[in-house]
């Protein structure tokens, strides 16, 4: 005869399985019902508001793009002609975040709204509940998933490349980009001192010509005073250096007073006036620019982590719509908008888990293996302990292992 204890395992463990076939149940009916009136209803709110939400975080992020990106061409004297296409390419930049961020929210409205009106209640009397609005909103989040994958993959690195372009032809040319005749100048943090009494292309063009030219540079400490009659402004295609080259010149080692002074006399001279390898400063990192097939093949830690980057951003969309259904049920006693605050809370502290993790990895601090993997991981097993929490399972689940501890 079977004791009592036996007997409560025995139900506790049923019952457990019971549920679990229901669960299941209730996602392959909540796919079956997927396109009826009120699923469709639903997922045409989530599409609106998504885009209303979007429009207002992408104008918010335009205006300080704006106003970044002038404050950044009056301080390296980036031409007015490119700051339209380095605003758009931040913007695309910024399109999954912006997306990810917008549809997550939306969908918090969207069942917020639900039970605001009392609509969700008379769908959970249908026994249509959380598991059947997650099913539900998955027309909307796989289409949002799959664009952001191809920005992540094809677009955004694209752009990358395009800024890096312009970026680095700026940084190349516009310190010495507008020399102006009869009036000294200061390049290099001072180390180089030139004059010239007339400047010819005077519109920045690369191949500036100049005439009567005097240039003051040190070398080593050592200062060096060149004449030349005639300058010509180049830049080399290969390394992105620019040169002035002097013809008909002479150059001064030390001040005419001291005695070891040298005086070389010469028909052509080529001064480096900018480094190609010290001024290619701007925008991305090589590994951001590279394509998803080159990432995929290397064992370099940071182009790792910059592939795995990428397959999250569309991924964590995905596991965020689950915590959406759930932040977005509530109460006529709730409070209002909680759910908005609490999501904003959890979509910053998984973002930043996700760069922490990158960061790892591009250190090498922990092994592809686990990588960005274990972040999604985590936040999944947060959405699962949220889910039993607010259906009290946690009980049954937790007696149930405690039976199996024993």
């Amino acid at each position: 005869m079977m004791n009592f204890s036996h007997l409560c395992h025995r139900k506790n463990k049923n019952t457990f399985i019971f549920r679990g076939m229901k669960l299941s149940n209730d996602f392959k009916q909540a796919y079956y019902l997927i396109n009826t009136i009120l699923a469709k209803y639903l997922m045409r709110n989530a599409w609106v508001l998504t885009g209303a939400v979007f429009l207002i975080i992408s104008l918010v992020v335009f205006g300080n793009q704006v106003v970044l990106m002038i404050k950044e061409s009056i301080k390296y004297g980036i031409p007015t002609t490119d700051l339209l296409p380095l605003i758009s390419f931040n913007m695309i930049r910024d399109i999954p975040l912006i997306l990810s961020l917008s549809l997550f929210l939306a969908i918090i409205l969207t069942v917020s709204k639900f039970y605001k009106n009392s609509e969700a209640v008379v769908m959970n009397s249908l026994g249509l509940g959380d598991k059947h609005f997650m099913v539900f909103m998955q027309p909307v989040v796989l289409p949002v998933s799959l664009f952001i994958l191809l920005l992540t993959t094809l677009v955004v690195p694209w752009t990358k490349t395009q800024k890096n372009i312009i970026i680095e032809r700026n940084n190349n040319a516009s310190e010495f980009a507008f020399i102006k005749q009869r009036e000294f100048q200061e390049f290099k943090n001072g180390e180089i001192v030139f004059y010239t009494s007339k400047v010819k292309g005077a519109d920045g063009n690369a191949q500036q010509q100049m005439e009567e030219v005097f240039v003051y540079t040190l070398d080593d400490g050592e200062p060096i005073i060149t004449l030349a009659k005639q300058a010509q402004k180049y830049t080399n295609p290969k390394t992105h250096s620019t040169y002035l080259r002097l013809q008909d010149g002479m150059r001064y080692h030390g001040f005419p007073s001291e005695a070891n002074k040298k005086i070389l006399n010469f028909d052509s001279y080529d001064l480096q006036i900018i480094d190609g390898e010290v001024r290619s400063d701007g925008g991305s990192t090589k590994e951001e620019s590279q394509g998803m097939i080159d990432l995929l093949y290397s064992d370099n830690p940071k182009d790792v982590a910059e592939f795995q980057w990428r397959l999250s951003q569309p991924l964590s969309i995905f596991i965020l719509s689950f915590l959406g259904v759930l932040l977005g049920k509530t109460s006529h006693r709730g409070g209002k908008n909680l759910g908005v605050l609490f999501g904003v809370a959890a979509f910053i502290i998984y973002n930043n888990a996700l760069l922490m993790a990158r960061s790892s990895l591009e250190g090498g601090e922990i092994s592809a293996l686990v990588g960005l993997w274990w972040v999604h991981l985590l936040m999944f097993g947060f959405i699962f302990l949220l889910y039993i929490y607010r259906h009290e399972k946690l009980t049954m689940i937790t007696n149930l292992l405690l039976e199996k501890v024993k």
